[in-house]
């Protein structure tokens, strides 16, 4: 159930507050009572609740007075200062997150061989989007079927984000597709091609019909293959990452003449 504690407030300002709605205008000593708030708190809440702005005081009477402001408003208010405080924590976290990422970016590498693998669509869906993102020089993409078991809005959507944040990286995209994977591509997957890559000096997209598999290669070091599954014909069964120079060397000798005769894709 929701309380005044979610946003914020302590138990003994939600009570003292709660406590006003119900008495009208009244005094420290009588709030006290009919919230059961110390004596001993009581002036520490009311001047908290001041600080929030959910109380008004009456200075002038003898002994001063307090009334609640109303509900609507107090929400309000109290709903603006968990925004403004939110967004502080926003802040810090991002220049925590920037002086980490200057921080970790200036360790070197280690270059060894290394592979990794996701096994089900959506874990090979966020494999490729966490490689995507990790890209620094080069992405080529070669897609020859839809992904089985997976939101092709939601993931291909991903994917032209990723694509177009790893292109303002100074990231070069080469996209290489079967004509029939294109005309499978949802309608928002065109817009942000459109709107997005196809605009862009270092993006460049291809059709053909002799692609057979679906794999990526990143930043000429780094293969992600779809493994097909043995038992569902068009499916998948996993991703395999492997980060081996050479083998990523041989995959774009292999992809390099496919490229130079597949056609540009005319929108």
């Amino acid at each position: 159930m929701a309380s005044l504690r979610d946003l914020g407030l302590s138990e003994y300002e939600a009570r003292a507050y709660r406590a006003l709605l119900d008495t009208g205008p009244t005094t420290a000593k009588e709030l006290s009572r009919a919230s059961d708030v110390p004596m001993g708190r009581i002036y520490d809440v009311l001047n908290a609740l001041e600080q929030y702005n959910l109380v008004r005081s009456q200075a002038s009477s003898r002994p001063k007075k307090y009334v609640a402001v109303e509900p609507d408003t107090a929400l309000d208010r109290l709903l603006e200062d968990k925004k403004r405080e939110l967004e502080e924590k926003a802040e810090q976290y991002e220049g925590i997150v920037a002086d980490l990422s200057e921080e970790l970016d200036a360790a070197e590498p280690v270059e060894e061989q290394f592979w990794t693998a996701a096994v089900g669509p959506q874990e090979s869906a966020d494999l490729l989007l966490e490689r995507v993102a990790a890209a620094d020089e080069r992405v080529v993409m070669v897609a020859s079927d839809e992904i089985p078991g997976i939101d092709v809005v939601d993931v291909g959507v991903q994917v032209a984000e990723h694509l177009a944040e790893a292109l303002e990286r100074g990231v070069e995209v080469q996209l290489l597709m079967t004509p029939a994977l294109v005309d499978a591509l949802p309608r928002r997957v065109g817009e942000i091609y459109q709107e997005l890559l196809s605009p862009h000096p270092d993006c460049s997209v291809r059709v053909s019909e002799s692609i057979t598999g679906t794999f990526n290669l990143i930043d000429d070091t780094e293969v992600c293959i779809q493994v097909p599954s043995p038992l569902e014909k068009g499916g998948a069964l996993a991703m395999i990452d492997l980060k081996d120079p050479e083998f990523a060397a041989e995959v774009e000798t292999e992809v390099r003449p496919r490229w130079d005769e597949a056609e540009p894709l005319s929108v």
